[in-house]
């Protein structure tokens, strides 16, 4: 095929507008809660406004670097090796909440699972390529291609975080599936995984309040029901066009984490249905033009790394606002590109300067 001449165009306004609309609204869900706890209502707001500078910068630096580059041992290894290291030095450091997630170095915070996302996708990409007619090698293939996605998926668990374990999981799979796996084999793998599964959310404490309040909201409304029920709450609150812009009532010490994983709950009450579905609308698309770069790239290392940067955006996306609307059990994961929390907005727009990138050499 003949190479683009610039970048998927509808892409980039996508991610862009995306970004954007994720800055007003951090702001707009924090303001009286940041001036509450530190004296200024642009604390959390300024705080990502940092990162999504940051990570607009890495997008136009990365949609210049030809993804090919990517595609080398002496790349691949050495980027899995740091980000084990970073998955098993958080361990080394104080938690909060109860759960092992971040590493500080002075001011800075970073959250290694964010980077285990890209870098699962880049090693499958870098993996599968050459293995399609072989997929169904258990010994060869199969065993080689899951090795890293399952060590960083139980590195991740044992922070603990579920959401972003089942982001790399269901990423995991998917690529596997464009390989051409028989289904068979992601079967035989969910019922192994199933014990450990129940486990974790049945014998764990909070996540069995969570599966519990999941299943019946009013009997602990106080308690472990309290986020789903203000969540429906703001979410209906909304009706078709919203309160308004910062009109939202939810946010104000009711609804739970507003700007981090409820972020969709405020949009839905402020800007109702309309700013709803233009959200869905936003992913939607975004989720399009990146699996249609996937489909037309010739390069098979280009197909299955943009694959799979979209799949998991598209993913987590999913599993997030699935949460704010009570379709699955609460668990902490962030809405892309809007959620405030620098490290995944940073990750996100840089992952998404190599998928613009590829999107240079296809029609």
């Amino acid at each position: 095929m003949a190479k683009r001449v610039g970048a998927d165009k509808w892409l980039f306004g996508t991610v862009l507008a995306l970004v954007l609309f994720g800055l007003v609204m951090i702001f707009s869900t924090s303001a009286v809660m940041a001036k509450a706890q530190f004296g200024s209502p642009y604390k959390f707001v300024w705080s990502q406004l940092v990162f999504v500078v940051l990570g607009i910068v890495a997008l136009f630096v990365l949609m210049r670097v030809d993804y090919r580059k990517y595609n080398n041992p002496k790349v691949v290894f050495p980027a899995i090796a740091i980000t084990a290291i970073l998955l098993l030095g958080v361990f080394f450091m104080g938690g909060m909440n109860g759960a092992h997630r971040w590493i500080r170095i002075g001011g800075l915070t970073l959250q290694p699972s964010e980077l285990a996302k890209p870098l699962i996708v880049l090693f499958l990409a870098y993996f599968l390529q050459s293995r399609i007619h072989q997929i169904d090698d258990w010994r060869n293939t199969l065993l080689r291609a899951i090795a890293v996605p399952v060590l960083f998926i139980l590195l991740i668990l044992k922070e603990p975080d579920l959401g972003t374990a089942m982001v790399c999981a269901g990423v995991t799979a998917l690529m596997l599936l464009l390989a051409g796996i028989q289904l068979r084999w992601i079967a035989l793998a969910a019922v192994a995984a199933a014990p450990g599964l129940y486990w974790m959310l049945f014998h764990v404490a909070f996540r069995r309040a969570r599966m519990l309040a999941f299943m019946n909201p009013d009997a602990d409304p106080r308690g472990a029901g309290f986020h789903i029920l203000q969540s429906l709450i703001a979410v209906g609150t909304g009706g078709f066009f919203g309160r308004g812009l910062t009109e939202g009532m939810q946010k104000l010490f009711y609804l739970p984490e507003p700007h981090t994983d409820f972020i969709y709950a405020t949009v839905c009450e402020e800007l109702g249905l309309l700013g709803a579905l233009a959200v869905l609308a936003g992913f939607v698309l975004l989720g399009y033009r990146g699996l249609r770069a996937a489909y037309l790239s010739t390069d098979p290392f280009a197909r299955f790394f943009a694959f799979g940067l979209t799949c998991a955006i598209l993913i987590q996306a999913f599993f997030n606002i699935s949460v704010v609307l009570a379709l699955v059990p609460t668990k902490g994961i962030t809405l892309p590109f809007i959620s405030n929390g620098g490290t995944s907005v940073f990750i996100t727009l840089a992952s998404m300067g190599v998928l613009l990138n590829i999107t240079r050499e296809i029609d």
